[in-house]
């Protein structure tokens, strides 16, 4: 198999990015696809794997994640950055553009060379401060959706959390990613509060079922939460990620995430065990 592809970075966010517009893989096709390029050691290794297709309304293209266990996502917001630049690198667009997701569409601009924005798909469930049981103690979370059907987000305060080992918090983690509550599993975004404008977040991915550099659907919600809650300000919120920082305007119920992206290599895949 000989498979042209791109690998962009976004804030440790790692994406493999191939045309499905000239592959024409079917669904199946991309999942196991996925499933074993995304495969770090032994492929090319990845957090998800973003296939463009022809755009089916309005848009410029259509974008389909998959995470790396060959899932299939709503959106991701650092991968939408990250096709926005392949998108004016490679002049499939000018620097606007719309891109189309399951989630909806998504507008992303060029602000300069490697930085992007995009307008993440809008809050369209949320709730403060709900309480659930977890190993027989009660946590306090808040509850986010983004776009419909929605991307699942948990965001849960832990103090010092910069300072703390993610080897100590993976089993909570998981234990909150794959609670009964919600149907269809959430990401986990924990933070902290370092000033009245920047947090510090470390988010456990869905679909890659380990914690990620980067979110940025994760990081919108954190944001969106906090601000609504009043524990932030808005001018933008700074979120400290493991993989750098990305910053998030709220404006009302639009979120607008801008960050760095990082080309890395364009080539062919020639993994011989597919």
């Amino acid at each position: 198999m000989s498979v042209p592809f791109y690998k962009i970075q976004g804030a440790g966010n790692d994406f493999i990015l191939i045309d499905n517009r000239e592959l024409n893989f079917s669904s199946e096709q991309l999942t196991k696809f996925t499933a074993r390029v995304c495969s770090r050691r032994v492929s090319v290794g990845a957090d998800t794997l973003i296939a463009i297709e022809t755009a089916r309304d309005n848009g410029d293209f259509y974008a389909r994640f998959f995470n790396a266990d060959g899932s299939e996502a709503e959106m991701c917001g650092n991968g939408a950055r990250c096709v926005a630049r392949w998108a004016y690198e490679t002049g499939t667009t000018k620097d606007k553009m719309v891109i189309e997701t399951i989630a909806g569409n998504v507008p992303a601009e060029r602000l300069d060379s490697r930085t992007y924005r995009v307008q993440l798909n809008s809050p369209t469930v949320f709730e403060a401060n709900k309480t659930i049981q977890v190993a027989g103690k009660e946590v306090t979370v808040d509850y986010v959706e983004l776009g419909n059907p929605g991307i699942p987000h948990l965001v849960v305060h832990i103090p010092d959390l910069a300072m703390t080992e993610l080897a100590s918090i993976f089993d909570f983690a998981r234990k909150l990613r794959n609670h009964p509550a919600f149907k269809k599993g959430t990401n986990v975004n924990f933070y902290d509060i370092l000033s009245d404008q920047t947090v510090v977040e470390r988010t456990y991915e869905r679909g890659v079922e380990d914690f990620t550099l980067a979110c940025g659907t994760g990081t919108g919600s954190t944001a969106y939460a906090l601000t609504k809650k009043g524990l932030v300000k808005n001018d933008p919120v700074v979120i400290e990620v493991l993989g750098g920082q990305l910053q998030v305007n709220v404006i009302n119920e639009e979120l607008y995430l801008i960050g760095d992206t990082n080309l890395i290599i364009q080539g062919t895949i020639l993994d011989e065990d597919l």
